[in-house]
């Protein structure tokens, strides 16, 4: 018997559903055409499934722009750790964040994020809502963000998730841990 998740695989949408939502699985593709995705200025508009859609990549989604953990240690981790990806035959890193793009480009400024690190806006939490990581966080920030995770993406396919239990915490997606799954 099928699945409702393999018929809407079958059928390229994940949109309908009759079950919880699953985050991004290993198998997955990541999709192309997602709208509000920006870099540095709302005019820079980008494809996330197209940018790792060829070669090794890391997606990290964080709830938020300059908020302790994302700041202090997450994002921070991928940035050191930049050469140790590279090592291992990875492009890029890409973290998503339900932001604006003008917040997310004073963050990556602020974190001296190197042309390899890209700090992407997800302005109306699209991507974050397609990969089922979109959780409602109004108490603490106002509106939904998405949850703290880190997807390795090979040739525009996950093949390994990392999602944090609580949805914020910084030990399952961090990068170190991360780099400890790929030796």
């Amino acid at each position: 018997m099928l699945s409702v998740r393999s018929i809407a695989r079958a059928f390229g949408t994940r949109g309908f559903r009759t079950i919880s939502p699953v985050m991004f699985e290993v198998g997955d593709k990541i999709p192309t055409g997602i709208p509000g995705l920006q870099e540095g200025a709302p005019s820079n508009k980008v494809d996330l499934g197209k940018e790792v859609a060829k070669g090794k990549n890391i997606i990290v989604g964080v709830p938020a722009a300059f908020s302790p953990a994302c700041t202090a240690t997450h994002v921070p981790g991928y940035i050191e750790h930049l050469q140790d990806f590279k090592k291992k035959g990875f492009n890029q890193v890409f973290v998503t964040a339900v932001n604006d793009a003008f917040v997310t480009k004073a963050w990556s400024d602020s974190l001296h994020c190197p042309a390899d690190v890209h700090i992407i806006a997800d302005t109306q939490g699209e991507f974050a809502r397609a990969g089922a990581t979109l959780f409602d966080s109004k108490a603490i920030f106002g509106n939904d963000r998405s949850i703290r995770y880190a997807l390795v993406v090979d040739n525009g396919e996950v093949v390994k998730a990392f999602a944090e239990p609580d949805k914020t915490g910084v030990n399952v997606s961090s990068a170190e841990n991360v780099l400890k799954s790929l030796d």
